[in-house]
């Protein structure tokens, strides 16, 4: 798994203390106050078994295990969510900060809202502070939505990570990599359908051409 500097690690306060940190290096990272978890947090507002960090490439994502009190970052409450740089989890009063090695933010930066009214951008763009700018890591690619009130759209792929779907149905994620794309299930019962057949896995190298459908919305991604 070639991450170098880019590894993960949590750091973990209470009351403005830090109390630890920890290296994110295994696939799966369980966080919880029994003694088994990799990160224990002792304190009866945190469940046994309480979230779960899963390594995806150089993703990381955050899953809550239904736990009593609930995991929230940045002060919202959250079921899976991909992790960014600097993002603050929270669980109980303890509060956990993600810091990727190279700073590089890993930003959500587009969302597709099929129900926005027409005339309204269906692209919600946040810049990633200190992002590499297009085309400086290759060829660049973008998005091209085939259908629904965004139909014709394009949206370029220079941001390190960009999330497309609807929250609470269904998102993915697509990852600019040196060697190329990938796509990832983020959030939702049924796994985004990459030229008609469903996601095998975790992740698939994207090649220009392929159509995706997410939440009803195909879209076709098209590398220069």
């Amino acid at each position: 798994m070639e991450l170098g500097s880019r590894m993960g690690k949590l750091v973990v306060s209470l009351d403005g203390v830090e109390i630890k940190d920890v290296q994110i290096t295994k696939d799966k990272t369980t966080l919880g106050r029994r003694p088994y978890n990799d990160v224990v947090i002792d304190n009866l507002a945190v469940s046994g078994e309480h979230a779960v960090l899963q390594m995806v490439g150089a993703d990381v994502f955050i899953e809550d295990l239904n736990s009593t009190n609930g995991t929230y970052i940045n002060g919202k409450a959250i079921k899976k969510q991909l992790l960014t740089h600097n993002d603050t989890v929270e669980i109980g009063k303890y509060k956990i900060k993600y810091l990727v090695g190279d700073g590089t933010d890993y930003e959500k930066t587009m969302v597709i809202r099929p129900g926005d009214m027409a005339g309204a951008a269906p692209w919600r763009s946040t810049p990633a502070q200190g992002s590499t700018p297009a085309g400086a890591q290759g060829a660049s690619a973008v998005i091209k939505v085939l259908n629904g009130t965004a139909a014709g759209r394009e949206v370029s792929l220079s941001k390190v990570v960009t999330t497309v779907g609807k929250p609470g149905v269904q998102v993915a994620s697509i990852t600019k990599r040196p060697t190329g794309y990938v796509l990832a299930h983020v959030e939702g019962t049924q796994r985004p359908n990459i030229n008609g057949s469903p996601l095998v896995g975790e992740t698939a190298a994207l090649q220009s051409g392929d159509v995706i459908e997410l939440a009803g919305t195909q879209m076709q991604f098209v590398q220069g």
